[in-house]
């Protein structure tokens, strides 16, 4: 029979087990993602008040579709567009040269107890979703999508009972 101390010990070796396996799904906590958010609005605030003074970012309206935290909330990537898609490869390039400036600027504007330290990413999702409506919309396409033609209503099914 099982003493009740190695039953305890026992139950918290598999609680333990159970919160080492669900912190390393794919899937990103609450807290990552509210804390993601908070970032995201932080840097459109940034942003919308122009107050970098990089030549890149100078008059360059820039999105942040995403901000992705790291499981410990030390690092953030904010994925970002420029407005139109023009200049992207500038503009990505002057977002890491100020990254470290936007980081103290982010830390007057999120109430967080570590800054995380940032970098960026061009948000290709809008080019993926582009792509994907023009194949959707090929004759090909379209052909295969469509409905079957309907079937004719005078084509009645025949009475199985002779009548």
């Amino acid at each position: 029979m099982r003493s009740i101390a190695s039953r305890r010990t026992h139950s918290s070796s598999n609680d333990t087990m159970r919160r080492h396996a669900r912190s390393r799904s794919t899937e990103p906590s609450p807290r990552q993602l509210r804390v993601g958010e908070e970032v995201r609005h932080g840097l459109a605030r940034i942003f919308g008040r122009q107050e970098l003074s990089d030549p890149a970012l100078m008059d360059v309206t820039i999105t942040v579709t995403e901000v992705r935290m790291s499981p410990d909330l030390k690092h953030a990537t904010a994925f970002v567009m420029p407005l139109a898609g023009t200049h992207a490869p500038e503009v990505l390039t002057g977002l890491k040269r100020s990254a470290p400036y936007l980081r103290g600027l982010i830390a007057r504007e999120v109430p967080l107890r570590f800054t995380p330290t940032l970098s960026f990413m061009l948000d290709m999702s809008f080019e993926h979703a582009n792509r994907i409506n023009e194949i959707l919309h090929r004759p090909e396409v379209q052909r295969d999508v469509a409905d079957p033609e309907p079937r004719a209503e005078d084509e009645a099914p025949e009475d199985e009972s002779g009548a």
